[in-house]
């Protein structure tokens, strides 16, 4: 994405590049960000009834990480325009392959930067060659001469003169690779300045295939498939004719998807997503809130859509009572210096973001310290109106909750809300000797800062909405096996698993 700048001291107008990847959401309609600002708030009519406003904005958030952001605003002259923007610019963002990109992506997207930025003679300006290439000014201009170009600061090239090939030339010069010529030397023809097919293809075959493979499931590369490497990476036309792979070519094909450390294809969804839930490890989030420290770290809603659109599908809430006069719920770190957010500004932020880049469901784990039956329900009744049917409140008709019946799959809770909480049966409302307009107590037992064990009663509205995901004490692997239940989770300490796997009957297996 490229936006235009000022005229700079030189009169060049300057273009600003936002790299998709490092664009973290997009936001559209009510969602996007509105201007504070009057003058542009009458620039656009916003405050007209009829105006429609929203159908019209996108916000693109970018940043380095999930904390430092920054919020590109943007207004269309028609409506959704900007959510096609936002549904298609997240789309390439999020795309599993945009991220772990080879290193040739990466060097490719620098050529198209410096080759868009041009001076008003349609020149590529070299100052901008030492602004992309800052770490040695001094190999800049080594790698600039040895391309026969000029290198004060003040000179320029013409784009036409700057095609990949030389490109990849001016990189060779900037970034030599020594190392990577003692891999060529031990592996190609002596005296030769290049490998032959046959020698690629024992590089291929004995130093970058892991030994441990099958050969059957992962069969040794084949002659034409060598060539094919060669067709692709080897700059010279005339190499490539006689199946030769120069030092350059090497470097080339070491850059390239066929040497990712990640698997392309493992990286794009690849397993079964209709076994059990609880066959899966599930991405995890612990104090989502939290921007930084958890002593005196600040909370921020905005932490719930980050994690979520970077993949995980459990995050946590640590609910507090809210005070008078408001009495709003709050999400913070008990007993400690972190900032509060409210409750009801969380479960917006996670309606808006939990199936942006995943359809798969969302786990909301609860540990619940609201000691006021009001505030309950109205956090129950948050998360019923605004997740609406994403919302999972009843068991799905083929999984009912009962011992023996396994857990319905993520294939079967695409695009649901799943609550995990302390479930009660309810015993029914209040005692009638409670004092009017007096909120009981709750029967369970007091919080304790650090014992997430220790939460209260889950009234009747919240433990309604609980179901699959119900936290429970952990007694013995024996009584577990015993209930049979699957819907039920228990959590303890490293060290308490480890115990309690020592003394337990149950094996585990690796499988190779």
């Amino acid at each position: 994405m490229e936006s235009k700048q000022p005229l700079d001291d030189t009169g060049v107008e300057e273009m600003e590049f936002l790299d998709i990847t490092s664009i973290r959401d997009t936001r559209f309609g009510k969602f996007a960000k509105m201007p504070k600002s009057q003058k542009l708030r009458d620039v656009f009519n916003m405050d007209f009834p009829d105006n429609n406003f929203l159908l019209k904005t996108l916000t693109v958030v970018s940043g380095p990480d999930m904390v430092d952001l920054t919020f590109h605003n943007f207004v269309s002259y028609k409506e959704n325009v900007g959510k096609d923007w936002a549904e298609d610019v997240l789309a390439l963002a999020k795309h599993p392959l945009m991220a772990n990109a080879s290193r040739s992506t990466f060097l490719d997207k620098s050529l198209v930067k410096l080759k868009m930025q041009l001076n008003p003679e349609g020149k590529i300006p070299v100052k901008n060659f030492f602004q992309m290439f800052p770490a040695d000014r001094k190999r800049v201009e080594a790698a600039l001469s040895a391309c026969h170009f000029p290198k004060g600061k003040n000179d320029a090239i013409n784009p036409e003169d700057f095609p990949e090939s030389v490109y990849k030339s001016f990189l060779m010069s900037l970034c030599p690779r020594p190392e990577i010529d003692e891999i060529f030397t031990s592996y190609h023809a002596k005296a030769k300045p290049y490998m032959t097919k046959e020698h690629l293809a024992k590089f291929i075959n004995q130093k970058q295939r892991d030994s441990r493979l099958n050969s059957l499931l992962f069969p040794l590369a084949r002659p034409d498939q060598v060539q094919g490497l060669i067709d692709k990476y080897e700059p010279r036309g005339i190499n490539v004719q006689r199946g030769q792979l120069s030092p350059e070519g090497m470097v080339w094909f070491l850059c390239g998807p066929e040497n990712s450390v990640l698997a392309q294809d493992k990286l794009l969804l690849h397993h079964d997503m209709t076994q059990p839930l609880n066959h899966y490890f599930i991405n995890s989030s612990h104090n989502t809130y939290l921007t930084a420290g958890q002593f005196s770290g600040l909370s921020s809603a905005e932490m719930y859509r980050q994690v979520l659109l970077a993949g995980c599908r459990c995050v946590e809430l640590d609910c507090w009572k809210g005070k008078p006069p408001d009495e709003e719920p709050i999400i913070t770190h008990g007993f400690t210096m972190t900032t509060d957010i409210y409750f009801k500004e969380a479960i917006e932020a996670i309606a808006e973001s939990a199936f942006k880049t995943s359809p798969y469901p969302v786990i909301l784990s609860f540990e619940n310290h609201v000691d006021s039956p009001r505030q309950q329900a109205k956090m129950a009744e948050y998360c019923r109106t605004i997740f609406g049917d994403m919302l999972l409140t009843e068991p799905l008709e083929k999984f009912p909750l009962k011992p023996g019946i396994p857990l319905p799959s993520p294939e079967d809770l695409r695009g649901k809300i799943l609550i995990k909480n302390k479930k009660n049966q309810f015993s029914g409302p209040p005692a009638p000797s409670q004092e009017p307009g007096r909120e009981a107590e709750g029967s369970g037992p007091p919080s304790v800062p650090g014992t997430a064990g220790l939460e209260v009663t889950a009234y009747k509205e919240m433990s309604s909405l609980v179901n699959y995901v119900q936290p429970t004490k952990f007694i013995s692997f024996e009584s577990s096996a015993q209930k049979n239940r699957s819907y039920v989770i228990s959590s303890f300490t490293e060290l308490k698993a480890y115990d309690l796997l020592s003394k337990s009957s149950v094996q585990f297996v690796e499988y190779p």
